[in-house]
């Protein structure tokens, strides 16, 4: 008999939906560049929403949300607060739980 087979396989790794795990905070800021001038305003909303969108995500997963159904939009407020950025609007909702679909 193979020596691997005699080894006890690990333990699978736990989820962590189920525990809540502190989010580990930035430690300084991300230095802030300014946006390329002469671009529609729409354009500085959708790249700033995209941003924002993306902060939160990141934030989400590694607080243990890994399905988008988990993400409710009290959820993604109240990880907005903790991570201090603004609340966001149900349209950047709607995206940050579209990054979480698609990480996947």
């Amino acid at each position: 008999m193979p020596a691997a087979a005699l080894k006890p396989k690990p333990l699978s790794t736990q989820s962590t939906a189920k525990h809540p795990v502190l989010l580990d905070l930035p430690y300084a800021p991300v230095e802030k560049r300014a946006l390329p001038p002469g671009r529609p305003r729409e354009w500085y909303v959708t790249h700033n929403r995209r941003l924002k969108a993306l902060r939160l995500a990141i934030a989400l997963l590694d607080s243990g949300v890994y399905a988008p159904n988990q993400a409710r939009n009290e959820t993604i407020r109240s990880t907005a607060e903790t991570i201090g950025v603004h609340p966001p609007s149900d349209t950047t909702c709607h995206m940050v739980r579209a990054l979480i679909r698609y990480s996947r």
